[in-house]
């Protein structure tokens, strides 16, 4: 019998929490009546990512809001609008593209606060619930449609859009997907199937069509993998907000490390961050803070069309 290595544990530490004067407390929103079980989040946290200040941005889903904070934790309003905004990535210096749960793809202009429509809609028809997503380096956009798929509706789909204006649908039967990342070699997409409990690994082929979709690693407890990063040796981080940890696995889905948050932690997503991009930002969702810790390897550099 083979006896597989532990994992090392390490703490996450806070970095920052969200200030009093942001914080919507007794105010009740639609999107926590349906994903809180009715509960006043006076926040709810998504989307880390930094830009090359290192000012780290961070999306607040139920008020439709992104802030920014600054290396050293302060806090500041970008945008706020109609939405529900989650997963963001650079689309130029000055814009993030943001998937907003009822909007579909947006655009925020980062120094107006504007917000313009980027994509819609397919063929007419409203996404399901825009989630995450990630640039290759061709300038193909990879993105999640989660909507309120799961198990007992697993028809929730993953895009490419191309630089040509192209969009394939990937996958169509995924129980709700939600983090997104690229191998560093671009040759495999993970997709984290939030309510399947589990990471799917998708090869992406030299004719752009998608082939033997796998089962990558299977996580357990009352909420599955949500964010997804990858840093610079292909070692995958999934952020898993049911059990409040970040596991750190290897190409074999080994966890070699587990960052576990304090006690009633709900870690959503993660980014890598700091001057040397060896420490991994988190947030935790549901207290409105965002926690760090140190890692030995720098985190993959993420590329954007501009």
């Amino acid at each position: 019998m083979i006896l597989l290595q532990q994992p090392e544990i390490r703490e996450l530490e806070l970095f920052t929490s969200m200030p009093a004067e942001f914080r919507r407390t007794g105010v009740r929103s639609h999107w926590a009546d349906v994903n809180q079980g009715g509960r006043l989040a006076d926040s709810f946290l998504e989307g880390p990512v930094f830009d090359p200040a290192g000012n780290l941005y961070v999306t607040d889903i139920p008020f439709g809001r992104v802030f920014r904070i600054t290396p050293q934790g302060a806090w500041s309003l970008v945008g706020e609008w109609d939405g529900e905004p989650n997963g963001m990535k650079f689309l130029s210096a000055g814009e993030l593209l943001v998937t907003d749960y009822k909007n579909g793809l947006v655009v925020l202009d980062m120094a107006s606060g504007q917000v313009r429509p980027f994509l819609e809609r397919r063929n007419s028809e409203r996404f399901k619930g825009v989630n995450d997503l990630v640039f290759d380096t061709r300038g193909n956009l990879f993105f999640t449609d989660q909507g309120q798929t799961g198990l007992h509706d697993p028809t929730g789909r993953v895009y490419r859009l191309g630089p040509d204006g192209r969009l394939d649908m990937l996958l169509a039967n995924v129980p709700s997907p939600n983090g997104i990342v690229l191998s560093p070699d671009e040759r495999f997409l993970f997709v984290a199937a939030t309510r399947g409990n589990c990471v799917w690994r998708m090869p992406l082929l030299a004719d752009g069509s998608v082939s033997k979709a796998g089962q990558f690693f299977t996580s357990y407890g009352p909420s599955g993998p949500d964010g997804l990063a990858m840093d610079e040796e292909g070692r995958l981080l999934v952020a898993n907000p049911g059990l409040g940890y970040v596991w750190v696995l290897n190409r074999f889905a080994e966890p070699e490390i587990v960052l576990k948050g304090p006690r009633g932690a709900s870690v959503t997503n993660l980014a890598f961050g700091g001057p040397d991009r060896k420490t991994v930002f988190c947030t935790d969702s549901t207290h409105g803070n965002v926690l760090m810790a140190r890692v030995g390897v720098a985190g993959q550099r993420l590329v954007s069309p501009a």
